[in-house]
């Protein structure tokens, strides 16, 4: 039975036990103002109003002007280098307040011309902000660090900002002089251009044929939307979302790559007017990763191709193809009925695949379940996919567009890691250390599926359930550690050329995506040509040198959740302490306190190892 939403227009299908449940994914994409409330974020905790935004504003600007006037002070002593740190953080946090209401408001409807408008003062305003503190860091730097030392003697409240210090010292050679750092600084919004445009095209612009499935009917594709017609069982509908998809970003090939050389050569040119040989180089440093932590996951995930190419070829085999196409490659290969969850439902799968984390973790998720943390469901304008995002001092919030599969579920269990990580990390240190580097961002996340998946596989008893399951699981080491690590080979060679003084033109960027397709998937796959302006669509390529971190992050939180599953003594508490560290420490480090070292590859070839160690019991499982 079905009943309409009186305020969206949207179905609800009645339950067994009476309930009315949402239905996915419905047939039409809503309006932001159809949105239920109960569905959507509560921005008011951030601000109560537009008027209390305003004031912040009003405030940050301020502050901003006010903290010029400490240039050339931190010579005096120790208590005017205390008195100038603190107003810098006091800044850096309301400024980061700002950015994530005006930043979320945008995202949930990029059409909303209020909030385009918000943003894109937000950045302004935040340009402004970076070049009034631009002076900091070079000053700074210029104090002997015998100086600093005394400066530490004679004010005791100095210590806490010690860590803060160090890491800026320690990039001494890459901080310029005083007029160049301002220019710099003047230039950030310029330099994010090719990102923003990006943006707008990507999620605001862009719109797509329909899809047409098996009987005909047509299907609103949309890139949120995407992923779940290459799950469908139907494989009409997975080649025609393909095809559609496809056939719109080869028409924009040459405007994409022109976005992706613009972006990548400034990263070029910051990364070489800061003494780096090039980007890759200056984007590591910033989280204190080697080079070869990088080159090393490239090479380790090459040299186990050939477990890709065997996964390939399962699948190949279970889905009974002549031949495997690239839509192919997300329809589980176990054909059981599509079972779809309610995101109530989706909330009690993950808090008790996540019981091993303890009672205070459990509660935790709760919260964010019953207090408005997550925006649950797609609306025209929203942007695509899923995040997690917070102001110190607030909580942190959730973006999806969760249409009740198996993967949304995983999902939340994902992005509720992220948020769980930021508010053990928020509420055990102050500001300036609270918020994680990326290369631990994804640990948390990753650790949480892993967890699940686990959870799942030991409730059944049924031998095709446990095989959908470990599909699952297999497609999320595809997913991660196979596809992030070849999107990283793609921004190693592709910066490279640009370092070297070349073009990226489209001919280039879709020749070489997609060779990298033909030698990642292997023989038994056929490489359609469509594939290669799938680079056209990944938005994180505007954040260069981040995707790595996902197989890494993967790796990881493999290693650290098999260390739960086994029981280790200590385990849960030393993974606590890990998520309370925020930056007070180097990531390698902080990885360091679960006993994992991603200095060496051992734990990524561990993680194949396992990815391996499943691959086997399915292929007995088929045989």
């Amino acid at each position: 039975m079905l009943k309409k939403c009186l305020r969206s227009g949207h179905e609800y299908v009645r339950t067994e036990k009476g309930v009315y449940r949402r239905r996915y994914p419905p047939e039409k994409i809503m309006k932001r103002y159809e949105q239920r409330l109960e569905d959507t974020w509560n921005m008011e905790d951030i601000y109560a109003s537009q008027a209390d935004y305003d004031a912040d504003v009003r405030k940050l600007t301020e502050m901003a002007e006010q903290f010029k006037a400490y240039r050339g002070r931190l010579s005096e002593g120790a208590d005017a280098l205390l008195e100038v740190l603190k107003h810098y953080e006091a800044m850096r946090q309301t400024c980061e307040r700002l950015n994530v209401y005006a930043g979320q408001r945008y995202h949930q409807d990029t059409g909303d011309a209020v909030y385009q408008k918000l943003s894109g003062e937000m950045q302004t305003l935040t340009s402004s902000v970076n070049q009034a503190c631009a002076w900091l860091e070079p000053e700074l730097l210029a104090l002997p660090s015998e100086k600093l030392d005394a400066y530490f003697e004679e004010n005791k409240e100095l210590e806490g900002y010690r860590r803060q210090i160090e890491v800026i010292t320690r990039a001494r050679e890459h901080i310029l002089d005083d007029k160049t750092e301002v220019l710099l600084s003047r230039m950030g919004e310029v330099a994010g251009a090719a990102d923003h445009i990006y943006s707008m095209f990507n999620n605001a612009d862009i719109r797509f044929p329909d899809a047409v499935d098996g009987a005909g009917a047509a299907h609103t594709l949309t890139i949120g939307r995407y992923i779940s017609y290459l799950e469908s069982q139907d494989r009409v509908l997975r080649k025609s979302a393909f095809e559609s998809l496809y056939s719109v970003y080869r028409q924009y090939r040459n405007t994409v790559s022109a976005m992706y050389y613009a972006n990548a050569k400034q990263a070029d040119v910051m990364a070489k007017e800061r003494k780096y040989e090039g980007a890759m180089e200056a984007a590591l440093d910033a989280n204190a990763i080697p080079v070869s932590v990088y080159k090393n996951l490239v090479k380790t995930i090459n040299d186990r191709l050939p477990a890709m190419h065997r996964y390939v070829a399962l699948r190949k085999k279970m889905l009974g193809v002549d031949e495997l196409h690239m839509y192919d490659v997300y329809v589980p290969l176990v054909n059981r009925p599509e079972k779809e969850y309610s995101f109530e439902e989706a909330g009690q799968i993950v808090k008790r695949a996540l019981a091993p984390l303890g009672e205070d973790y459990q509660a935790l998720l709760q919260e964010g379940f019953d207090h408005r943390w997550i925006d649950r469901y797609e609306n025209e304008g929203k942007r695509t996919g899923a995040y997690s995002w917070g102001p110190y001092g607030v909580h942190p919030y959730v973006l999806m567009n969760y249409h009740g599969s198996l993967s949304n579920v995983f999902t939340l269990a994902h992005e509720m890691g992220h948020s769980l990580h930021s508010w053990y990390s928020d509420h055990a240190l102050p500001f300036r250390y609270a918020g994680y580097k990326i290369f631990v961002a994804e640990v948390a996340s990753t650790c949480n599926e892993a967890l699940m998946i686990h959870d799942l596989m030991d409730r059944t008893e049924d031998p095709e359930e446990r095989s959908y399951l470990i599909n699952y699981f297999l497609d999320k080491f595809r997913a991660t550690m196979f596809r992030q690590a070849m999107f990283a080979e793609f921004e190693m060679n592709t910066h490279a050329a640009v370092q070297r003084g070349e073009t990226l033109t489209a001919d280039y960027l879709c020749k070489y995506y997609h060779e990298l397709n033909q030698n990642y998937f292997g023989p038994d796959m056929v490489v359609d040509e469509d594939i290669a302006y799938e680079w056209e669509r990944i938005p994180h390529f505007y954040t260069p040198f981040y995707v790595y971190q996902y197989s890494t992050g993967f790796a990881a939180a493999i290693a650290i959740s098999s260390k739960i599953l086994a029981g280790e003594p200590g385990i849960v508490e030393k993974y606590k302490k890990f998520l309370s560290s925020g930056c007070s420490m180097d990531p390698i480090d902080l990885l360091k306190l679960c006993d994992v070292d991603m200095s060496t590859p051992e734990p990524v070839c561990a993680a194949l190892d396992v990815f391996e160690q499943y691959l086997d019991e399915l292929e007995k499982m088929v045989r």
